[in-house]
């Protein structure tokens, strides 16, 4: 995971953009993502910054799919 991330940190800029699509927290403490996207059932159901994925580790799905259900 390590050396994956450091190849997407060396090649980031403002010109260029990643979708990464992960369910590890430990990948995105190494690449900082600048928007989060939630999914669930091929539905975009809430989009947040960092901090999005950091609440979805602490807390899991569940409230997030009650929000929307």
């Amino acid at each position: 995971m390590k050396l994956v991330s450091d190849g997407v940190n060396a090649l980031r800029d403002a010109g260029r953009g990643f979708l990464v699509i992960t369910h590890y927290q430990r990948l995105l403490d190494h690449i900082k993502p600048d928007v989060v996207h939630i999914m669930a059932n091929g539905r975009i159901i809430k989009t947040g910054g960092p901090e999005l994925a950091l609440e979805v580790e602490e807390r899991g799905y569940a409230h997030l799919l009650e929000e929307v259900a």
